[in-house]
């Protein structure tokens, strides 16, 4: 074979072919001279890199005419953008409606009142009560009221001593503890310090009022700094106008500050009027006044006449169903069905909420008694195959349904504004019902209704015409007391507002979204 004929080193050669590809003429060799099966591949001396344009290059492409129209047609829509973008969301913030400003709250109306008179009625005495304050906190209570805990002899001034603990009630250390361990849990504590709290007045005979005056102002100042966190006395209408009146007002209200904690004066009238309940307020300077308007035996009329008059003053009133004498909701409403319809009122009316112990879980007083035993782990059941009293496991079940039907109703009150600090409407009133519409701002509204008559009542709800307030035509069930078997009200249902029939005894919580 000629050298010139010989392959570049560059060049790849297939020396080897495999067998069946070899060619039938014998030789093995190609005409050609090159092995048969050689294939040439000219591998390139050096790949070609792109190495994009030069600054000298880009410069002379960006100044073209055309490159420089596509930059300014680009910034032009940039900027129209972002000021279409700027000009709707002022549109968007002029014409929203205007959020109504939270009005100012102090602890005493974000929550229920809880009063315990009795210690050792209510919990084996006051370490026992330390212990259950975790299941008290569950309530969401935002205040206890404690006390009376003075010793007096029953309308024997001279016997007073307002600074002293009654030993059956506790120990100083021991209700120390309690107000510190209460405080750890977010619970303020007012103490109760009516002085004739078990007399036929409380504040004894208006000859020597203005001397008990002066020992509750000196009493208040200490258990202030004992650690308590308000004062409430009975009998507002014995001393609204006493001497010295006005310097135990500034003692319990005194040192109000920026950033520290409100400590209220808190008072009870009881027989007043609504009228004279919107005076007592406006010219006694009290913080929070409790009432027995609830309790009398008006019916719904006079209830909502009452509600009408006093609604402005809500974080001035507290309600309770027997609360201002200390007894339980039970001595007035006879049944369950009626105990829930009043936790319904009472949490869902314009004010603060007040309860005694055990009325979450409906306790009753035996003949004769004052201060019932507290009833506790009323949700444990009994243990399988032990011996249960069909009575007393019935009262358990009812205890719980009560207990349940409590807590809801704090929790929702807690959470919702229009339930919490909202305006109030009436929409409907009979001797034996009433239903008031509560509404803030663009918030959920809510409906109460309730009849705590013998028979069943068909509520036509309507509100008298309000700029910027009208009633839709129906509203879901929120809430409904009682069995609902025994209803056509079901809960999560829709109903027509015009075509409520309430059960006797029964209660609803109704409620509608805001509609712009």
């Amino acid at each position: 074979m000629n050298k010139d004929t010989d392959i570049d080193m560059k060049d790849v050669e297939l020396n080897e072919v495999d067998p069946e590809k070899q060619p039938m003429t014998g030789d093995g060799q190609a005409s050609s001279g090159e092995k048969n099966g050689s294939v040439k591949l000219k591998v390139p001396d050096e790949e070609a890199n792109f190495t994009g344009l030069s600054k000298e290059e880009l410069m002379k492409v960006a100044g073209t005419p055309g490159w420089v129209r596509t930059r300014w047609v680009l910034l032009i829509l940039f900027w129209l953008g972002w000021v279409g973008m700027l000009a709707g969301a002022i549109v968007i913030i002029v014409q929203a409606p205007r959020c109504k400003p939270i009005p100012e709250m102090n602890w005493w109306n974000e929550g229920p009142l809880y009063q315990i008179s009795d210690f050792e009625a209510f919990a084996e005495g006051m370490e026992g009560a330390e212990v259950k304050l975790d299941v008290i906190n569950q309530l969401k209570i935002k205040g206890l009221v404690l006390g009376p805990l003075h010793t007096v002899q029953t309308d024997n001034p001279n016997t007073l001593e307002l600074q002293s603990i009654d030993p059956n009630q506790g120990k100083k250390d021991t209700l120390k503890a309690l107000l510190d361990k209460a405080h750890k849990k977010g619970i303020s504590v007012v103490l109760d310090l009516t002085p004739n709290y078990n007399g036929t007045s409380p504040w004894f005979r208006s000859s020597v009022a203005v001397d008990v005056m002066d020992k509750v102002e000196t009493a208040s100042e200490y258990w202030l700094d004992f650690g308590f966190d308000g004062i409430k006395v009975s009998g507002l209408t014995d001393v609204a106008n006493t001497q010295g009146w006005s310097q135990f007002q500034s003692v319990v209200q005194g040192n109000r500050t920026e950033g520290t904690t409100k400590r209220p004066l808190i008072a009870v009238a009881k027989g007043a009027s609504a009228a004279e309940v919107s005076q007592l307020v406006n010219t006694t300077g009290v913080d929070l006044l409790l009432s027995d308007l609830l309790s009398s035996q008006a019916g719904g009329v006079e209830r909502i006449e009452a509600l009408n008059s006093l609604h402005t003053q809500q974080r001035s009133l507290g309600w309770g169903l027997g609360a201002a004498q200390n007894d339980h909701m039970s001595k007035r409403a006879a049944t369950q069905a009626l105990m829930q319809l009043y936790q319904l009122l009472l949490f869902t009316m314009p004010g603060t909420p007040v309860f005694t112990y055990g009325d979450e879980i409906g306790l009753r007083s035996k003949t004769g008694e004052q201060y019932p035993s507290m009833v506790w782990d009323v949700e444990k059941e009994p243990a399988e195959g032990e011996t249960v009293d069909a009575a007393a496991e019935t009262e358990r079940k009812q205890h719980v349904a009560m207990k349940m039907w409590f807590r809801s109703l704090s929790e929702l009150r807690g959470k919702e504004r229009s339930l919490l600090y909202g305006d109030y409407y009436p929409l409907y009133s009979s001797p034996n019902s009433l239903a008031f519409l509560r509404l803030w701002d663009q918030s959920e509204r809510f409906i109460t209704a309730v009849n705590w008559g013998d028979a069943p009542e068909a509520l036509k709800l309507s509100l008298t015409p309000t700029e910027g307030v009208e009633l839709p035509q129906s509203a879901v069930v929120r809430l409904i007391s009682g069995s609902s078997d025994a209803s056509d009200l079901k809960e999560d249902s829709t109903v027509e507002l015009d075509k409520i029939t309430l059960a006797p005894g029964q209660a609803v919580l109704l409620q509608y979204a805001y509609s712009a």
